[in-house]
């Protein structure tokens, strides 16, 4: 038997919600199963709560995988100097903001 996954299609039940997992989700519990608040920073003002499972969302992002900036931050640079005739790698941290390409957030 061959499994199909359908896009758009009927939600999945037993996986949990993704603002469990989600950076944009703040999530307050309390003693009880039922007793939790899930607030979202990419929601307008007026409208952050959310009240029920959410299965699928646009601006998901998973806060286990780091962001483009944090894998910047620790990327290691190839650079060359042809004075010295060396080429080696640098923390791209310890390069000075010209030095650095920057790419964009997507």
């Amino acid at each position: 038997m061959m499994k199909v996954n359908i896009r758009g299609g009927t939600a999945r039940h037993d996986e949990p919600p993704l603002c469990s997992s989600c950076r944009h989700a703040t999530i307050v519990k309390g003693p009880g199963l039922r007793d939790h608040i899930v607030s979202c920073d990419r929601l307008p003002f007026a409208r952050r709560l959310i009240e029920f499972p959410v299965h699928s969302c646009t601006d998901y992002s998973n806060r286990a995988e780091p962001t483009l900036f944090q894998m910047e931050e620790i990327a290691w640079v190839l650079r060359t100097n042809p004075v010295r005739n060396q080429v080696g790698f640098v923390r791209a941290g310890q390069l000075k903001e010209d030095e650095r390409h920057v790419l964009d957030d997507y």
